[in-house]
């Protein structure tokens, strides 16, 4: 069943937003509340309670489900309806092959600018770190490679990420709050910041790919993939 948060949520997006109904920005707000964790792996997409929070029709409703089977974060189930998925050895796979693409191209190749975003999600992983919260260690994360992809200035390569990310929250949810996984990563983001910001751009991006294919290994371990 969809929380009432997570539907109130979507209310209130919809009232503060000119979407004209499209399914692109109902897969939008869908693959939000998957990325930011508010709808975890397994949980029942509820067609009418979606519908009537979002004020949109069924048709453009099974639109956007359609494209999000298609990124892989819902499962459509005959019979019983659509649900958030459980990623597999192969998704996981699959997911760090294109962050392995992505991210360091993003660290290496796009334009100087500031980096005091970046330098604020770290200070705040370290203080979740330091308190033991998992799950803000695991936003700040998130934030992080959000930021690094966005520095890009590329919309296409922003709304990919959001994708990536998206099946990301599922994969950490398969994990637990298991702290061995999520802080580790707190201090390797801390390092390529201090390479960006030393405009050592070539080292950021060999770090970057280092630390995903540590990721993708430890994730892999993890379920035994």
């Amino acid at each position: 069943m969809t929380t009432e948060a997570v539907l109130t949520s979507l209310r209130r997006a919809a009232g503060n937003t000119r979407h004209a109904e499209t399914s692109s920005w109902v897969a939008a707000q869908l693959r939000q509340a998957i990325a930011d964790g508010r709808l975890a792996p397994g949980a029942k997409l509820a067609e009418e309670e979606l519908r009537e929070a979002l004020g949109v029709s069924r048709n453009t409703l099974r639109e956007a489900f359609a494209t999000l089977t298609t990124e892989r974060v819902v499962t459509r189930i005959p019979n019983r309806g659509v649900f958030v998925s459980h990623p597999t050895a192969e998704d996981i796979r699959e997911i760090y092959r294109v962050r392995r693409l992505v991210e360091p191209g993003a660290l290496l190749w796009s334009p100087a600018q500031p980096t005091q975003a970046l330098a604020g999600v770290v200070r705040t992983a370290r203080a979740a770190a330091a308190a033991g919260d998992v799950p803000a260690m695991a936003d700040a994360n998130q934030e992080f490679h959000r930021g690094i992809v966005a520095r890009a200035g590329s919309e296409r390569l922003s709304a990919l990420m959001e994708q990536v990310l998206a099946e990301m929250r599922l994969v950490f949810a398969t994990m637990g709050a298991d702290p061995r996984f999520h802080e580790p990563y707190v201090e390797e983001n801390a390092k390529i910041l201090g390479l960006l910001e030393a405009g050592r751009n070539a080292q950021a991006a060999e770090a970057m790919a280092q630390y995903l294919n540590r990721a993708e290994h430890q994730l892999l371990e993890a379920i035994g993939g």
